[in-house]
């Protein structure tokens, strides 16, 4: 039995785990800080900033399906493998062009319109984004090719987000000294709010970003191994994944019995006929809807709304992913007890009571500490849950994995995209000043981001516990998974 059947050894699990690690601690800093680095630090108006972030948001959508097709159709560098050799694209990309989305524009000052710094930073951004997405979905998609044990597979997503976990932390306690080295022993109010002067704190933060992101990158490179294509590729794959359900009966319920007419591997179209394509690009995209979101309004709101020093955009993020930390230690034995549904319902829970509690803790101040790690846990959860059940549905089809990944990467982005784009522009105030109006607009918005796309993810729970994820030939079911049951 080979090895990619049984888990993965813990070297190996760890190796390609943090390849996704320069990709986390970008769209950490992205997410977090895009938002008020360009609105509270460069000044620039609410729209204005919302518009790069747009970009950002539709060039990734964009470019995420396209590199799925691509990466799953292309041989890769020689004996490199394609995955591997997207992922190098991809990193090459971030690290040419992130430094430049958070630091001021080269040759401009205080006389230069805000329309010619939108230009200086758009194609930087879209740079950035392509190598995002190429690093995001060519690292995904070796998931179902380098284990096939539907228990593997969640535990290898679990080691992934255990480093984005990782990443966040390492983002925001690195902010947090930086803000904290800056301040020094100046205890004068006016330096707990952010300005220009705090473009250096952002622009360091960046340059260490990089720097730890390339060391990890090349771990992953180093310690990971693509598992080469095979003739007959997809009827193994069917057979070690029956061979795994022979040794391990006693742990998990098998898969239906597949026909005997042998099954041609699912290219991009015939996905798109797929029932199930659509309920988990569903649940996806709710998922990241309420993990991004909250994430790019956090700082907005701990600053404008509850009137917190800045100190707390770096140390309020920190618990958040402290607790999803610890909470995806157990996510694997949780989603083996009661079943990955059971599971997502339990996270759902988790962000509705943080929703609740700001809603009715108007004035909370510090005991927003508490409500973070409602906030950590839950996000953390669901979106494992989210990767883990993409997963299952590529089950075996990990020649086309790429575009399932890329598909749903669209879905995402562009809902993030549009959607911040919609709150920017019903911002009460034109100016980085902040009025009493948008004191509420940030209260609101995080209960109506957490709280109400929350209850769509339910609904979208629902469909897949009602219709269950299976993939269909025809109309005939060739590979099924109730992902409602006990695994």
């Amino acid at each position: 039995m080979s090895d990619t059947q049984r888990a993965l050894p813990v070297p190996r699990r760890l190796s390609y785990a943090v390849g996704h690690f320069l990709n986390d601690l970008c769209a950490s800093m992205w997410f977090t800080y895009l938002l008020v680095f360009y609105h509270s630090v460069l000044g620039f108006q609410n729209t204005h900033a919302g518009v790069l972030l747009l970009v950002g948001q539709v060039a990734d959508a964009v470019c995420t399906p396209l590199i799925g097709y691509e990466s799953d159709r292309t041989p890769g560098c020689g004996s490199y493998g394609k995955r591997k050799t997207w992922h190098l694209v991809g990193t090459l990309s971030v690290l040419l062009s992130f430094a430049f989305v958070f630091n001021q524009c080269l040759g401009c000052d205080a006389f230069t319109p805000q329309w010619a710094s939108l230009i200086y930073f758009i194609p930087f951004i879209i740079v950035f984004q392509f190598g995002w997405a190429a690093t995001q979905i060519s690292h995904l998609s070796l998931i179902p090719e380098l284990v096939t044990c539907e228990h593997a597979k969640v535990e290898l997503t679990a080691y992934r987000y255990a480093f984005t976990v990782i990443a966040n932390i390492t983002v925001y306690a690195v902010a947090y000294l930086l803000f904290h080295t800056q301040a020094g022993g100046d205890e004068d109010p006016l330096s707990d709010a952010l300005g220009p002067e705090d473009i250096s704190v952002f622009r360091n933060l960046a340059f260490i970003v990089l720097g730890i992101g390339t060391l990890f990158s090349l771990v992953f490179h180093l310690g990971t191994t693509e598992r080469r294509p095979e003739a007959g590729g997809v009827e193994r794959g069917r057979k070690r994944m029956e061979e795994e359900e022979e040794e391990e009966a006693g742990e998990r319920r098998p898969l239906l019995p597949c026909p005997e007419a042998s099954f041609p591997p699912l290219q991009w179209k015939c996905w798109l006929r797929q029932p199930s394509f659509y309920q988990v690009a569903m649940l996806y995209m709710s998922t990241r809807l309420i993990v991004n979101l909250s994430q790019t309004y956090i700082s907005m709101y701990l600053i404008n709304t509850l009137k917190l020093p800045k100190k707390f955009i770096a140390t309020i993020p920190l618990v958040m992913y402290v607790s999803g930390f610890l909470s995806s230690f157990i996510m694997k034995p949780l989603s083996k007890l009661i079943g990955k549904c059971l599971t997502y319902f339990v996270g759902l829970l988790l962000i509705l009571a943080f929703s609740y509690w700001v809603l009715l803790d108007e004035r909370m101040g510090e005991r927003v500490y508490g409500a973070a790690v409602l906030l950590g846990a839950g996000s953390a959860t669901i979106l494992v849950i989210s990767l883990a059940m993409t997963a299952e549905l590529i089950a075996d089809q990990t020649q086309s994995g790429a575009f399932v990944y890329g598909a749903m990467s669209f879905t995402d982005k562009l809902a993030n995209g549009v959607a911040v784009m919609m709150i920017q522009a019903m911002y009460p105030c034109h100016t980085v000043l902040c009025c009493s109006a948008c004191v509420w607009f940030y209260h609101n918005i995080m209960v109506i981001v957490t709280g109400g796309v929350a209850i769509g993810a339910a609904l979208a729970l629902c469909s897949v516990l009602i219709w269950p994820i299976r993939i269909r030939a025809r109309g005939v079911p060739v590979i099924s998974e109730d992902v409602t049951r006990v695994n």
